[in-house]
């Protein structure tokens, strides 16, 4: 299959739809740099055309569902790596405010190649690693989400100071999402974050489990 109908076909299968004809086309041109970028540049694992794209970029888009594109969204991305999943997001849905955060200097040329071909605005890539002393630069977002920054108990903690109250956090996780969530209600009795629900997926062609873990911030 062809990376359009990958796409196509992934994106059926998990009930994704795109409000924007020209989003399958981005997908399409975003994956296409991706694997020019990679021979140079170790931005994600050598793999299948379809492994790829199932892997990074439909694994991302799952959480389109929960991101309301008709009112404007904003969406912090910590530790972004080559955009999962914020800058695939954007791709889909353009209207979405997006802050993507990512240390590594390679990594964040790549993300700003990929803001200038897709034409896309309302962007800001940060070069620094999410930490308290950058809550003076980046304001308060009403959703925050990463794929792989840490376990569960550490990244509510990371976040907090950049989350907006009754903002949401979305954790992207695989099958073992239960024990991180256990572990963060021994060690965080007293979060200022609420589990608001855990939605089970299944990678459309290798049948991969995914959790998205969400929680609501309820408290300063």
């Amino acid at each position: 299959m062809a990376c359009q109908e990958i796409i196509e076909q992934g994106c059926k299968a998990l009930g994704i739809t795109f409000s924007h004809k020209e989003s399958i086309d981005r997908l399409v041109c975003y994956y296409t740099e991706l694997v020019k970028w990679n021979r140079k540049m170790n931005l994600v694992s050598q793999a299948s055309e379809q492994e790829i794209i199932e892997s990074h970029f439909l694994d991302s888009l799952t959480l389109l569902l929960h991101l309301n594109c008709a009112e404007r969204p904003e969406l912090l991305d910590v530790g972004t790596g080559a955009g999962f999943p914020g800058l695939v997001l954007k791709a889909a849905c353009p209207e979405l405010v997006l802050t993507l955060v990512e240390p590594r200097a390679k990594r964040v040329t790549f993300l700003r190649h990929i803001v200038r071909s897709l034409h896309l605005d309302n962007v800001d890539i940060v070069e620094k690693r999410l930490e308290p002393g950058l809550s003076g630069q980046l304001k308060p977002c009403a959703c925050i989400t990463s794929r792989a920054v840490a376990k569960i108990s550490n990244f509510l903690e990371l976040a907090a100071p950049f989350s907006t109250t009754r903002g949401t956090v979305i954790c992207m996780k695989g099958p073992k999402a239960d024990e991180e969530i256990s572990q963060w209600r021994t060690d965080h009795p007293a979060s200022p974050y609420t589990l608001q629900k855990i939605i089970p997926l299944t990678l459309p062609f290798s049948r991969a489990m995914r959790n998205l873990v969400i929680f609501r911030k309820t408290a300063e």
